[in-house]
């Protein structure tokens, strides 16, 4: 068995060769180099990177997001279980929150998705957020890449809920589906309107029981407010539909919907167009990630760091004067 030591070892022809191959371990051990913030380690997953590009961006990349409790992880591993079913292979990336004190995950999703986790056509890899901006790890995108190169056709990314910052998945995938659960209060005040705005499809889950009406009754609502909004895809008025994930209603309705969708902007070219769009975006993500991480390392920063934030904090001086101090230490004036 390759350990993680031997993985940074390995050649990266070898590394990568075991990957193409399918090599889940290798995989595994590949993400756990690409997640780690060493330099040296950074500098081989980005050697890694480069030289599986030819393999990658060939998946189907769909994110979900919704407010807790809506059933994601049921809906993933029910849907999950189908697409393996019908000869797919299938990448769970699983974002979960992160422990304040250990900055692990701190969501077992290979707990919330036991069936799925034991099959030999999916992979789920929960990842901590480390406080990333709407809940996506800064390697996600290179997590994508490197399941790509192994052979995984459909990737589904799960996010922590819905928030502001939702529009971080919506850039990295080429479906964003937003799930919700009737019953909950006001399910339009319960959804901000950049979500709705960047949604391809509202799935109301949990049409079963005596919650059946209720659910009709909120994708109805879901489509009046997404009538009065201009949709991102003028080819692609984003639907409503209901389901329930335990029950297994719903589900063939629901990806019959992502493949119109996939197909549907595949004719137009607005995939090839989104997929270009979403690797600029991932460049430009990388530069403010290294500069910030270039400015948290630099000693004459870490030095006046702490006594700025004192002054800022007292009131002493203003935050915008205190941000001009650091960037002039840094070089940039």
């Amino acid at each position: 068995m390759t350990s993680n030591s031997e993985i940074i070892d390995l050649p990266i022809i070898e590394t990568a060769k075991k990957l193409l191959d399918g090599d889940r371990a290798v995989l595994a051990r590949a993400i756990t180099l690409i997640e780690s913030a060493k330099p040296e380690h950074q500098a081989r997953a980005q050697e890694l990177l480069q030289y599986l590009l030819p393999h990658t961006a060939s998946s189907h990349r769909i994110g979900i997001t919704g407010v807790p409790g809506a059933g994601k992880s049921t809906l993933i591993e029910a849907l999950g279980t189908i697409l393996t079913a019908g000869g797919h292979k299938l990448a769970v990336l699983a974002v979960d929150p992160t422990s304040s004190r250990s900055g692990g995950s701190i969501l077992a999703d290979k707990t919330r998705m036991q069936t799925l986790a034991a099959n030999p056509d999916a992979f789920i890899r929960p990842s901590p957020t480390s406080g990333t901006l709407g809940g996506v790890t800064k390697r996600t995108r290179e997590t994508m890449a490197l399941c790509e190169a192994a052979g995984f056709d459909i990737i589904i990314v799960e996010t922590v809920g819905v928030g502001q910052s939702e529009t971080a998945v919506s850039e990295m995938v080429d479906f964003f589906l937003v799930l919700m659960v009737p019953g909950a209060g006001d399910e339009i005040q319960g959804l901000k309107k950049g979500v709705l705005e960047i949604a391809d499809m509202i799935v109301v889950n949990k049409m079963d029981g005596d919650m059946v009406n209720q659910a009709r009754r909120a994708a109805g609502e879901y489509r009046a407010a997404l009538h009065i909004l201009t949709p991102a895809n003028p080819n692609w008025p984003p639907p409503v539909i209901t389901i329930s994930a335990r029950a297994n209603l719903g589900l063939d309705e629901l990806w019959e919907k992502i493949e119109m969708h996939r197909s549907i902007l595949m004719d137009s070219g607005a995939f090839k167009t989104r997929r270009k769009d979403q690797a600029v975006q991932w460049m430009h993500d990388m530069i403010e990630d290294r500069l910030m991480s270039a400015l948290r390392d630099n000693q004459k920063i870490s030095a006046q760091l702490p006594e700025l934030e004192k002054r800022v904090r007292a009131g002493e001086i203003a935050p915008a004067a205190a941000a001009h101090n650091i960037t002039t230490l840094f070089g940039l004036g």
